[in-house]
């Protein structure tokens, strides 16, 4: 029952993230549209890398920093992932430069967890 309540959230994230992924006009019609959607890619791989960093801290025993590199691979693997998937959602296109913003929510949750004292300082 654990190892559900650590990777559900992590599948219904990874599920949010490509079910906005799938939608062809996704814009706010907001002045600083542009920023604001780039900010979302940042905070959803945050939010998808803490989920995973708890799920596989809960699932297996492992230093802190291992748990990240995990933690960080699978959601940087997912980032690559979704700019595929976009190629192929009409008016959506895939961009490196997406997955370099989204590399900046999975480095800000490191820079967190490592300067904090923390439950998921990276150091004991």
């Amino acid at each position: 029952m654990k190892i559900f309540k650590l990777w559900i959230p992590v599948v219904a994230w990874a599920g949010i993230i490509f079910y906005f992924s799938g939608v062809s006009d996704l814009k706010t019609n907001l002045e600083y549209d542009f920023v604001l959607r780039k900010i979302a890619h940042i905070a959803e791989y945050f939010i998808l890398t803490f989920l995973l960093y708890r799920a596989f801290r809960g699932s297996f025993i492992m230093n802190p920093l291992r748990l990240f590199m995990y933690a960080g691979a699978f959601a940087l693997l997912y980032a690559i992932f979704d700019e595929v998937h976009q190629f192929f959602v009409l008016s959506r296109y895939c961009s490196t430069q997406d997955v370099l913003i989204d590399a900046i929510g999975i480095f800000a949750f490191y820079i967190i967890i490592r300067f904090t004292k923390g439950p998921l300082c990276l150091t004991k």
